[in-house]
Formats: C-alpha cells, sequence, structure tokens
C-alpha cells in the first residue's frame, strides 16, 4: 500500500537528486572539467558523431534544472533515458562496476530505472509545474505538487 502522505515527498526527493546529478554531470564535468571541445572530441572518439556531445550536455544540463524545479517532470524523465542508455552501451564493456577501467555499467542502469521511477511517480511536492493527472494511488502528482 502506498503512503499518499509520504509519498510526494519521495517523489520530491527522486526528482531533485536526479536534478543535481544530471546538473552536476552536464555542466561540471561534461562543460568544466572535459571542456565542450573535449567532450565533442570523446563523442567522436568512441563512434558517436560529434554533435551528439551538444545534445548530451543541453539535456543534462536542461533536464536536470527541470527536474530540480519540478517543470514537465514524467516527460523530461522520459526524454533523458536515450542519453543513459547511450551512457549504459558506452560502459558495458567495463564490466559490472563503475570503478573498474573504463568504468562499468552499475550506475548508468541505476540511474535509467530511476528515471523510469520518476516517470512513473510523477511531480512529487513542490513542482513549479505539477502534472494534472490523476493517479491510481491518490492523484500524487496534482493534488500534493506545491
Amino acid at each position: 500500500m502506498i503512503d499518499t502522505r509520504t509519498a510526494p515527498y519521495a517523489a520530491l526527493l527522486l526528482r531533485v537528486s536526479l536534478g543535481i546529478l544530471f546538473l552536476a554531470h552536464g555542466l561540471l564535468l561534461k562543460v568544466f572539467t572535459f571542456t565542450i571541445p573535449g567532450t565533442v572530441s570523446f563523442f567522436q572518439s568512441v563512434g558517436y558523431p560529434g554533435y551528439f556531445a551538444y545534445l548530451v550536455i543541453a539535456g543534462e544540463i536542461g533536464g536536470g534544472l527541470a527536474l530540480i524545479f519540478g517543470v514537465w517532470t514524467r516527460s523530461i524523465s522520459l526524454l533523458l533515458l536515450p542519453i543513459m542508455i547511450g551512457a549504459t552501451l558506452q560502459h558495458v564493456g567495463g564490466g559490472w562496476l563503475f570503478t573498474n577501467q573504463g568504468g562499468g555499467w552499475e550506475f548508468p542502469v541505476f540511474w535509467t530505472v530511476a528515471l523510469i521511477v520518476q516517470a512513473l511517480l510523477g511531480d512529487g511536492a513542490y513542482a513549479l509545474r505539477a502534472s494534472r493527472t490523476n493517479d491510481s494511488v491518490g492523484n500524487l502528482t496534482g493534488a500534493y505538487a506545491r
């Protein structure tokens, strides 16, 4: 049984955590650490078109901010899935553990699952743009979003 009193806050915690991770990954890692040209070069070195780097950077930063603020949470969560599927495919050769040489696929797969859970949960509490959909567990996204 879902506790409709606390579930909106669980969705909020997941939403903000995912948003911060995406923002940090896109801005701190790809823009400030690797730089945009470095990220483009990396994408090209692993066989992706260079312009994918720009799409991923924009997706991670914009998607992260949208999740933090609770704007189009379900849609943003689903739109970020291709980025995480691409990251998972990139890390498959590194084995399971993310601490392996080249990074493993445990973290990208977990992140992918968390995005699916967020899409299923919806906005949660304190979203700027609360969904107007009714959930079978008591309208968790609309009635409780503040």
